[in-house]
């Protein structure tokens, strides 16, 4: 039994499909599923079945997951050992980031540790869900939350202030009728999603929204209220803050990764790297602008 195999199968287990396993590995398709048909050769035993919503581990693929874990976790361990004591910057490294930061703010940044250590293959997987550090779905996090997981070790970089942004004509119009504000149904997060039910418990909205982005195409349509981190709502010219941000709706932002990790050369470079990047626009993710740009103060 060759390692190879059982990280390939591992892949498919938490990918949950073979070409989620192939895009993770950067392998073909192909060669997945002819690796994971060999092994299962080998060892006498289906390890998954296809279903409709996806590939299951049997009770077989199961044992040998729990296993195959194990050793990937020695694995990281010895890797980290090695790492720490090679001088150079080289290998994988799977950052896992918030889609509409990944795609703005933090591009910049992602672009500049890419140039200046070339050796690094950095892959960038944009999700808004939970991932498993442990599992090695990712060796970095960035995280909003005002409460990581204490099996993860990690660093708050900085506080991301939000608030409630509309269009500027929209907002004029609402300002002088003096009604009530049309708010977005937005479904992207967890705190957007209680945040606008806190400032709109009928819950009745005519737009709904699954994605930051859509939001703020939605928003500069003239849609209505809806909230955003403030270096997203404030980098958009036809969008002006309807209040200043509220303290109790400040979020840190996290570079997370697995105890294992913590000495890897790679992993540190990039945590340094963000961390400077991060507070030279501090400004920015806290939302401290002159209030000429918006009609709020802030």
């Amino acid at each position: 039994m060759h390692w190879d195999d059982l990280r390939i199968f591992l892949a498919v287990a938490r990918a949950g499909s073979i070409s989620g396993a192939a895009k993770r590995l950067d392998v073909q398709h192909s060669t997945v599923s002819r690796r994971l048909r060999a092994l299962e050769e080998r060892l006498g035993a289906r390890l998954l079945e296809r279903r409709k919503s996806g590939y299951v581990l049997t009770d077989a693929g199961e044992e040998l997951r729990v296993s195959a874990s194990r050793m990937e976790l020695e694995f990281l361990r010895i890797e980290g050992a090695l790492s720490s004591q090679d001088c150079r910057l080289a290998g994988e490294l799977h950052v896992s980031a918030i889609n509409n930061m990944a795609s703005s703010v933090l591009m910049p940044m992602f672009a500049s540790f890419s140039k200046r250590h070339p050796e690094i293959r950095l892959h960038v997987e944009v999700s808004n869900r939970y991932v498993s550090l442990a599992e090695r779905q990712a060796d970095v996090a960035i995280r909003l939350t005002n409460t990581p997981l204490e099996t993860l070790i990690g660093v708050r970089v900085t506080t991301v202030a939000s608030t409630v942004y509309g269009e500027r004509a929209y907002l004029r119009a609402l300002r002088a009728a003096g009604g009530e504000p049309e708010w977005l149904g937005v479904e992207c997060c967890g705190f957007h999603k209680s945040w606008t039910q806190t400032a709109c418990p009928e819950y009745e909205h005519r737009f709904f929204v699954d994605d930051t982005l859509l939001t703020v195409a939605a928003l500069r349509q003239g849609l209505g209220l809806a909230y955003l981190p403030c270096f997203m709502g404030d980098g958009v010219a036809e969008l002006e803050r309807f209040c200043v941000p509220d303290p109790d709706l400040d979020l840190g932002l996290w570079l997370l990764f697995h105890p294992d990790l913590r000495r890897t050369r790679r992993v540190v470079a990039f945590r340094e790297h963000m961390m400077s990047e991060v507070t030279a626009q501090s400004a920015a993710f806290e939302g401290r602008i002159p209030s000429c740009r918006n009609g709020a103060s802030g």
